[in-house]
């Protein structure tokens, strides 16, 4: 069966806009204006829950074991993330001062400055990173900020592998159970449940609409209809809410609500409208992209940490839209290279952990 790279293309501008969107939320708080901040939003994590949707079937054990490589590809990243945290402090503590790390970590910004640097390895962090507790990385901060994320995936592919596999008759029963729940806690705020279930809530219902696409195309006479009804609920949104709203589309966003799901519907029928009939057949930089996304996305986190260090002496020296420009496409250059990196990383950590099954499997 040929790869679809309509899928690999999609998810390569994700990627892109997910690195545009840690541009400007991290280091551009301190020079990209909040409305261009909010804009960078249209396409976001979303996309990424549609495509997974798309592409998932009903076979436990291929998404159980799918979902192990992945956990290990996790862990393997997030050890060599934690040691090179760990060096760089000693580094720093050695070679120079606790006041120059201090100086180094304020960079970030009064709000993920360090308050504690030590030459002792915090092991419970590594611990904690394993088990999906997010702890901050003090000298990469965008990458534990961006893997709420992953949490959320390795939940939803659980939970939807089990309705698809169990429960085909009945996917659009689960579908109405999701929107309900989401509608439930967004009228009543108040019993809005902490933790991942309004986020699974809302993301499973997208996860499994995206499912019940799959191999189907949106009717052309349909197309208006979607964008007419996308169009609606933006105006309603300002009506209702006032046009404030805008500039608080990302709080919306932890946990997802209503402001926020209607923010996302505009990037979710235009990935839904060109599914089946834009026809990519060539391997490109996007595509090469797409088929690398959780490097990427790894990668990501550390280049949206490096480019701070670019913009606090650059940001007085020119324009904020010439400078955002220069930013995205250094992140974007030095994401290439870091996931590159790490899939060498990943490789050895995959030899490491085969060497040592084989020493330490039991002799018939």
């Amino acid at each position: 069966m040929n790869r679809d790279l309509y899928i690999d293309f999609a998810k390569g501008l994700a990627t892109l806009s997910i690195i545009f969107i840690h541009t400007a939320f991290w280091s551009g708080q301190f020079y990209i204006p909040a409305d261009v901040r909010v804009f960078s939003l249209v396409f976001d994590v979303a996309l990424f829950y549609a495509l997974s949707g798309i592409t998932s079937g009903s076979n436990i054990e291929k998404t159980l074991y799918r979902l192990l490589k992945l956990q290990i590809t996790y862990m393997i990243f997030v050890t060599f993330l934690f040691f090179l945290d760990y060096f760089f402090k000693v580094f720093g503590l050695t070679i120079f001062s606790l006041e120059w790390l201090q100086n180094f970590y304020s960079t970030f910004g009064s709000k993920y400055a360090t308050t504690s640097i030590s030459a002792v390895p915090q092991w419970q962090n590594l611990g904690n990173w394993y088990l999906h507790q997010y702890t901050n990385a003090d000298t990469f901060p965008v990458v534990m900020g961006s893997f709420w994320y992953l949490k959320v995936y390795f939940i939803l592919t659980v939970f939807g592998v089990l309705i698809l596999r169990f429960f085909p008759k009945h996917i659009n029963w689960f579908i109405g159970i999701c929107i309900a729940l989401t509608l439930v806690f967004n009228i009543f705020p108040e019993i809005y449940p902490t933790g991942q279930v309004g986020y699974v809530a809302f993301y499973m219902a997208i996860f499994l609409i995206a499912n019940r696409m799959r191999g189907k195309k949106i009717p052309i006479k349909m197309i208006p209809v979607l964008y007419s009804i996308v169009a609606a609920a933006l105006l309603w949104m300002f009506w209702y809410y006032g046009s404030d709203i805008f500039y608080k589309i990302n709080k919306n966003k932890f946990p997802p609500k209503i402001p926020y799901i209607i923010w996302a519907l505009f990037s979710l029928v235009t990935l839904f409208v060109f599914y089946n009939r834009l026809k990519i057949e060539k391997e490109s930089f996007v595509t090469y992209i797409g088929k690398n996304a959780i490097f990427f996305y790894f990668a990501q986190g550390i280049s949206s940490s490096l480019v701070y260090f670019l913009v606090v002496p650059l940001k007085e020296m020119m324009p904020w839209w010439v400078l955002m420009i220069i930013i995205y496409i250094i992140n974007i250059i030095l994401a290439f290279i870091i996931s590159s990196g790490l899939k060498k990383v990943d490789s050895l950590g995959w030899s490491i952990l085969e060497f040592l099954r084989k020493k330490t499997a039991v002799k018939d």
